[in-house]
């Protein structure tokens, strides 16, 4: 019996090369680390890479240079993203550093001086400007042809489509608007045209990505309609993609978005950071504290739409959580009945706001509540996909290895941070990319088994 991988890395990706370097063509390399929304910029930089003529290696000696984009959102992180400069020069000895952690050029060349160039997040020309520096392009008209969908840095038939950049929340915890700004979202038809010719190209699913994909347009000063993502959602959901939403916050109007979902125009997924339960807490965190009202909504969206799937990420340990508020939290989460959910105990950030709060709760006990939560997490995902067992569904292939095993996902289920669904019998046919029909018939903690159909 195939299971999900324990140990999936969502966080780290390598350009994925389909053809070969022509003779003397300069080659770049690319590691990027951190959430989805830096592996855009990965692409979007590789993208521009290609059309100038340069190659691509997915390892470090068959590059000229490597890029590595990194992530600073935690100090764990931190230490990741220097670990992967590192590697990367001892490997191949020419670094070029961007990403989150560039927006601290000194922490980086203090470890590492022999970069040859650091560069802050979604700075593109800054690093295509380091990239000619250091290796200069050699273009051929007549050989060095971009493909119509660009570089991706994930498989052709899913791809990570980001509205917008920036954020206006003020959460104590991040430092992600000091990191990448003020919200700043993309034009409608840029976003639309972008998903357009990636469906075109062969891609079966958009998973929609930004800081805070609900406040998508409401940065437009001459805006025609109060929520520019419904129009967005409406026009996506006519591609024929599945749409998945990421990232999106519970504002009141969000309601709007889930009779597009019911109808199928979008897939009933909705990807929201509720980060805690107390009210006290989320006040310290700077965070909406309205936790009964959430679960209103929640209770309103599975009214119109009963298929819903919901998933969020949660901080255990914030500083100041007492154990009353944090057994707040379990209770708010057996009232919820989260489909997918994810957890982090607190860690300082260099510049967050919530690192001079008082109290802040020692390391023994943030591991234990966090162990406390997902040992309950695990219960409600173990009952909810128990509870499919016998259903028909819908489900796209990511994978069938050499034994003929499909490692697919349902429309509850996105690539890499949620579970799978496996087929171990008859799917040596299969391809990546595929939406095949299931029979639910076991289930696991977090992933499930099915048979064709």
């Amino acid at each position: 019996m195939s299971q999900n991988p324990p140990d999936l890395r969502p966080d780290l990706a390598r350009a994925r090369v389909t053809e070969s370097a022509r003779p003397g063509q300069p080659t770049i390399g690319m590691v990027s680390l951190g959430c989805p929304k830096a592996l855009v910029d990965s692409e979007r930089i590789l993208t521009r890479l290609r059309a100038e003529g340069y190659g691509i290696s997915s390892d470090y000696g068959g590059a000229d240079a490597v890029i590595v984009n990194t992530c600073g959102f935690l100090d764990s992180a931190k230490a990741e993203s220097l670990d992967a400069i590192g590697e990367a020069l001892n490997e191949n000895g020419r670094v070029i550093v961007t990403g989150c952690l560039g927006a601290e050029p000194e922490y980086i060349t203090g470890a590492h001086p022999k970069v040859l160039a650091v560069t802050g997040p979604h700075q593109y020309e800054q690093v295509l400007d380091a990239v000619h520096a250091a290796v200069p392009p050699d273009p051929d008209p007549f050989i060095d042809l971009l493909p119509a969908s660009g570089v991706s840095l994930t498989p052709r038939h899913f791809s990570y489509l980001k509205i917008s950049e920036g954020c206006n929340h003020a959460c104590k915890f991040c430092v992600i608007p000091d990191m990448r700004g003020k919200l700043s979202s993309r034009p409608h038809r840029a976003v639309l045209r972008e998903a357009e010719k990636l469906v075109e190209a062969g891609v079966q699913e958009l998973l929609v990505i930004s800081q805070d994909t609900s406040a998508y347009g409401t940065d437009w000063k001459d805006r025609e309609t109060k929520f520019p993502l419904l129009d967005l959602a409406r026009d996506l959901g006519e591609l024929g993609a599945w749409v998945r939403m990421h990232y999106v916050y519970p504002y009141p109007y969000v309601r709007e978005l889930i009779p597009l979902m019911a109808d199928g125009k979008v897939l009933p997924y909705l990807d929201i950071p509720f980060q805690h339960a107390h009210p006290d807490t989320l006040r310290r965190m700077a965070r909406p504290a309205a936790a009964s009202r959430t679960l209103d909504e929640i209770a309103a969206w599975r009214a119109i739409c009963p298929d819903i799937t919901l998933r969020s990420t949660f901080i255990v340990g914030y500083p100041g959580e007492t154990e009353a508020e944090f057994q707040t939290l379990l209770d708010w989460m057996d009232e919820a009945q989260l489909d997918r959910v994810g957890c982090f105990q607190y860690e300082n950030v260099a510049g967050a706001r919530a690192n001079a709060l008082p109290d802040h709760v020692p390391e023994e006990v943030k591991a234990e509540r966090w162990a406390r939560f997902m040992e309950k997490a695990q219960a409600i995902s173990e009952a909810k996909l128990e509870a499919k067992l016998g259903q028909i569904m819908d489900v796209i292939v990511d994978d069938v290895d050499e034994d003929g095993v499909a490692t697919c996902r349902t429309k509850a289920d996105a690539p890499e941070i949620d579970g799978n669904l496996f087929i171990d019998e008859g799917a040596g046919h299969l391809q990546a990319g595929q939406i095949v029909t299931v029979e639910v018939d076991e289930s696991g903690e977090y992933d499930l088994w099915g048979r064709l159909v």
